[in-house]
């Protein structure tokens, strides 16, 4: 068919102004692709240990200065997010300026007190407890005058940390919020006070507790031995904490690292205990990953005989089982742990030296 010469003006005119569109558009798709194409998401930068969060105009307006302050000092010296424990303290009692009962004395219709609003029970039975006396509870004594006091800020705060830090957080933010106050819509109104907290709009988790950050800690294992008992252990992060359970769905603390150890084809003690006097004692600042990490925690235990127990698996980062309340398995920082007594390195013991060598000559 013949076309004539309007027509196939038309026709070229119309191709033009396709190609001008697209030379246009492209580059903005490169620059905002759907998620569906690019494989969605943000890349984790695994390498950012800190993950310290930005004050937002809006926290630094409604927060009062002394216990912003107090905030952060606690929420970095006991590893949980800052503006998680500012929301916590705005949705409690307004950062401690609610003049409802409770809040500067006695205790509410719940029994909580103070500016973090613990119950007392929770806080170790008084709202007033010498730091002298054995204390089951949070109580804490953050501002150094030998009393945990439920109604003051600095005591209240740092004892919010730990019960944070406890029970899931920096990883677990939800399940954390959750244990503090048992309602879904709480934990969705404190994630969104603490996302107008951050200067980012978010809430950071820590970059190493990212699956996507499992592949780099195992190729930068120092051997392909230790990259093997990495591998196992990051795949069992998830699994819930069973107090002697050593797989293959649950797990406690040395049953983890005792099954890694064996996934390797390696037989260590099974038990925390046991395995403290196993290794070769490794200074602190030389532990490498696939070394063991141990904390004086737990009942009858003591600085010569540690009862809970990490793998490392980075510099500062551990994996593991913590207690049946704390989550799941999962990686976590280590640095900013209280009562750890030292690392060890079961992969120089004479016996696992042995295994070692036949492992790689069969024919011995």
């Amino acid at each position: 068919m013949k076309l004539s010469k309007a027509r196939l003006a038309l026709i070229i005119g119309a191709a033009g102004l396709l190609l001008l569109v697209a030379v246009v558009v492209s580059p903005l798709l490169l620059m905002s692709m759907p998620s569906f194409l690019s494989g969605g998401g943000t890349s984790v930068d695994c390498d950012d240990q800190t993950q310290v969060e930005e004050v937002s105009d809006s926290a630094a307006s409604d927060i009062p200065t002394e216990y912003l302050e107090l905030y952060k000092e606690y929420g970095k010296k006991i590893g949980v997010q800052w503006n998680i424990l500012a929301a916590v303290g705005k949705r409690e009692t307004d950062h401690g300026r609610s003049t409802l009962p409770g809040v500067q004395s006695g205790t509410n219709a719940a029994g909580a007190a103070g500016p973090m609003q613990f119950l007392i029970s929770t806080w170790g039975g008084k709202a007033r407890i010498a730091t002298s006396s054995t204390v089951n509870g949070y109580a804490s004594d953050g501002d150094g005058d030998g009393v945990a006091d439920i109604y003051n800020p600095a005591d209240a705060i740092l004892g919010a940390a730990k019960m944070l830090k406890r029970n899931g957080a920096p990883e677990n933010v939800r399940q954390a919020l959750f244990v503090y106050n048992r309602a879904w819509w709480y934990v969705d109104q404190v994630e969104e006070i603490a996302r107008r907290y951050a200067k980012s709009g978010d809430v950071k988790v820590p970059p190493q507790a990212s699956e996507e950050c499992d592949e780099p800690l195992v190729e930068a294992a120092p051997s392909d031995l230790v990259a093997k008992i990495l591998q196992f252990a990051l795949a069992q992060r998830g699994k819930p904490y069973l107090w002697g359970g050593t797989g293959p769905d649950a797990f406690d603390c040395s049953g983890v690292i005792y099954a890694a150890y064996k996934a390797a084809g390696l037989k260590i003690p099974r038990t925390t205990f046991t395995q403290w006097p196993f290794g070769v004692k490794v200074l602190e600042g030389e532990e490498q990953p696939g070394d063991l990490v141990f904390f004086n925690a737990g009942p009858g235990t003591s600085p010569d005989s540690p009862g809970h127990v990490g793998l490392v698996v980075s510099k500062g980062k551990m994996l593991e089982a913590r207690c049946r309340l704390c989550g799941p398995i999962k990686v976590t920082s280590y640095q900013a742990r209280g009562n750890r007594v030292g690392f060890t390195r079961p992969l120089q013991n004479p016996d696992v030296l042995e295994q070692i060598k036949k492992l790689q000559n069969p024919t011995l």
